[in-house]
């Protein structure tokens, strides 16, 4: 894929000194600290419904059932004697890993659903300062429901560790096809574009700029639906209001993320112009090896294109690559329909696109929504186990100082299914 064949050929950038700050290095897939995981098709296996002419009446549940310790903190599934913990899930593959933990597709034991447990030490997120964005992170995706995002089912703790349980999606990262083809054709372009704008507009009309727009936060489902997901640069702020926090992945980082002036929303129509130039040309539009240099072609550099790209998608991406956030293709109230109503995207039905109902251009290469041959050997070699955490002044502090209280969550799907879930915070 041109000069860039690998994500070890990305350029690194500085951290700021900032508490609220993210590494800007670009993530190999093997080092990654957050993890790809996304949606599958619907599963055939229906959620089992809780018998309670089996269950003995045990009265009114303990203190400690209603303030359980870190060691066995639960969600309540009708009754405190159904209780839902990592012991419900079979761990089957290891599907990603990173400095903070491992993510492993798992099953749950009582229906037989697969989803992906995202596994983190609170250890880790605690030494390198990330204990308010993994926080975020969850709260955020407690928040979303959308057909191109991730979506989080179950969220709990014990003493040394936080589990989230998502989605599973098996079509492998964006950036895992795209390196292997190249480029895409500008149909297939325009496609994954929309469902992005959808999800992206989505985020936008909660208050969430997303912050992390790039291939590698892109899955394909089994049918060939985008999915994003790795939300642990997002943050909530409001529409006219704006952040100071040097974050990002440097290849996508907007100018008044550079500048420090200040960024809000519209920092991730300039990631999605990068982005989309990138799926038709093979690399992001300012590229270079040396990130400095780079740095100054995002700020100061020519926009040039191909001349197999279309009048209308040059049209397109020069609105979202303007420099100044206010003139930008997608910035004001109505940014994300003034985007969906460019002539580049006329083509589309986005009531048809949002429902599913357009078939795909590109089929991700899978048996079933089991199969993990798409996502690296490097992790669904390894052993699938969650290992013990060594007793450490961290997590001791941690549990101390309760920095990951009301971390516990059901999303109201799963309640749903289960009939009528209470949780226990």
């Amino acid at each position: 894929m041109g000069g860039r064949s690998s994500k070890k050929d990305k350029p690194s950038a500085e951290k700021s000194s900032k508490q609220e700050q993210k590494d800007t290095t670009p993530k190999n897939s093997h080092e990654s600290e957050e993890y790809k995981i996304g949606k599958t098709d619907k599963d055939k296996a229906k959620e089992s419904s809780v018998n309670t002419s089996s269950v003995k009446d045990v009265g009114p549940p303990s203190e400690e059932e209603l303030h359980p310790s870190w060691n066995d903190e639960i969600l309540f599934s009708r009754h405190p004697t159904d209780k839902v913990t990592k012991d419900d899930f079979e761990l089957l593959t290891v599907i990603g890993k990173g400095s903070f933990g491992k993510v492993m597709k798992v099953k749950r034991k009582t229906d037989g659903k697969e989803y992906a447990m995202k596994v983190l030490r609170k250890e880790a997120i605690i030494a390198r300062k990330q204990v308010a964005h993994t926080k975020a992170e969850k709260s955020i995706l407690q928040k979303i429901q959308h057909p191109f995002i991730v979506g989080l089912h179950f969220a709990f703790q014990t003493k040394d560790k936080l589990y989230m349980i998502l989605d599973f999606v098996n079509g492998g990262e964006l950036f895992f096809h795209l390196k292997n083809e190249g480029k895409f054709a500008e149909p297939r372009v325009k496609f994954y574009a929309a469902e992005i704008v959808s999800a992206i507009g989505h985020l936008h009309a909660l208050g969430i700029v997303y912050r992390d727009l790039k291939p590698e936060n892109i899955l394909l489902d089994q049918q060939g639906h985008i999915c994003i997901t790795d939300f642990g640069l997002s943050k909530e702020i409001k529409a006219d209001d704006s952040t100071h926090t040097f974050c990002g992945t440097p290849e996508y980082l907007a100018p008044e993320v550079l500048k420090g002036q200040g960024h809000g929303h519209a920092v991730d129509w300039w990631s999605l112009g990068t982005l989309i130039y990138e799926m038709l040309t093979g690399l992001p539009p300012f590229y270079s090896q040396n990130i400095n240099i780079m740095y100054q072609k995002i700020l100061n550099g020519e926009l040039r294109f191909p001349s197999y790209i279309s009048p209308e998608a040059q049209s397109l991406l020069e609105g979202l690559l303007t420099r100044d956030p206010e003139k930008r293709l997608g910035s004001g109230p109505d940014g994300t329909q003034n985007i969906k109503n460019h002539v580049w995207f006329r083509s589309i039905d986005w009531e048809k696109l949002e429902k599913k109902e357009i078939d795909p251009p590109y089929r991700p290469k899978v048996k079933s929504s089991s199969d993990v041959s798409q996502i690296d050997q490097v992790f669904t070699n390894e052993k699938p186990e969650d290992s013990l955490v060594q007793t450490s002044n961290i997590s001791a502090t941690a549990m101390k100082e309760n920095q990951f209280e009301n971390f516990t969550y059901v999303s109201q799907a799963a309640i749903n299914a289960a009939g009528e879930t209470k949780v226990a915070s």
